[in-house]
Order: C-alpha cells, then structure tokens, then sequence
C-alpha cells in the first residue's frame, strides 16, 4: 500500500476577499466562469508535471491568482516548455470547444469567454506568466541562461509597463473602474524580480 504526499494548498485573505468582491459586483456566474477556467489551467499544468514525475510541493491561491510550485530544475527545455503551456493550452482548448458547442446558451459563451481570456493572458511575454517563462526558457535553448534571462527580463518589463499604462488610462477613461487597479499591480510587480511559478 503506497500513500501520496498530496502537495499542501493555501488560500490567502486577499484570494477570498477578492472573490466575493468579484461575486457582489459581477454575480456568481463570472465568478464561476472564471474560477472554473483557473482551475483547468492549473489541471494542465498539475497533469503534464505528473506526466514528468515533477512532485509539486505548494498550491497557493493569492490576489493575483493561482501558483503551483514545482522543482522543474531537472525538466529538459522541451519537457519545462511543455508543462508552461500546458496550462493555457488546456484553456485555449476548452474555449474553442466551448464556443463551438454553445448553440445560443449564453453560459457556454460565458465560460469560452473566460477560458479565452486567461489562456490568452497567460501567455503574455511577462515573466511571472506561462508567456513569458516559455520566452526565457526559449531563449536560453538558443542564446544560453544569462541571454535568456536578460533578454527575458527586458521583454518582461516592457510588456507590464505597457500593460500598466493602457490600464490606468482606461480607468480613467471609464470614470475609474477598479477592477482595473489589481491587475495594474500585477502587471507592475512583474517587473520586480521574484519567485518564478506555474
């Protein structure tokens, strides 16, 4: 009889004050709309790290979404690039199949729309997201560890200022929505060096 370690999961203050924030002004169904697509974001990556025998050792749910922590540091290139993209691969394909099966029902396009969104979002070159993580390890097979981690570095800061940017001139031009302010953040602190994650 064997036992599996399951990896610990944590839940911050921030996560859950979020998301009945998100409940009480957008409804429920968005919010499950949107949780449901994190959740089978994380499955592709928790899947193809099972696939490489990865264990994972943290899920974190924080304000700025979902973390998987993985020692990924005896991945190949190929098979690190492929648990990144797993995750939005597994979004950008329930999103295709939902919005082609919807026929009129408002809460598949709901959910398409939501699959969409993150799988896209994610693969931004930013590099706390699979976008840009994939960019650096693609890098680094071409050009070597401190040229993808430069090169990445500076695509990665570009890309979140230019995303900070369009956002707070959105929320002023929309009268100050805020729900654009914590992703402003996110987009800022990725400039910031940090812990990488899935």
């Amino acid at each position: 009889m064997s036992s599996r370690h399951e990896p610990p999961v944590e839940i911050s203050g921030g996560f859950l004050l979020l998301t009945a924030w998100f409940a009480l002004e957008n409804g429920w169904r968005p919010l499950l709309a949107l949780l449901s697509a994190a959740a089978l974001h994380e499955l592709g990556h928790l899947m193809a790290l099972r696939f490489f025998r990865v264990p994972v050792a943290n899920f974190r749910l924080c304000i700025f979404g979902a973390e998987l922590q993985a020692d990924r540091g005896r991945l190949s290139y190929g098979e690190d690039l492929t648990v990144l993209l797993a995750g939005p691969g597994v979004n950008l394909l329930c999103g295709w199949a939902l919005s082609w099966a919807a026929r009129d029902r408002e809460w598949m396009y709901l959910a398409a729309g939501a699959h969409l969104l993150l799988g896209l979002f994610n693969l931004l070159p930013m590099r706390t997201l699979d976008g840009g993580q994939a960019l650096r390890l693609l890098i680094q097979w071409r050009l070597g560890p401190d040229a993808g981690d430069r090169l990445c570095a500076v695509v990665s800061a570009l890309c979140a200022a230019g995303i900070a940017a369009c956002l707070v001139l959105l929320m002023r031009v929309s009268g100050g929505s805020l729900w654009l302010l914590p992703a402003a953040a996110a987009a800022l602190s990725v400039i910031v060096p940090g812990e990488q994650r899935i």
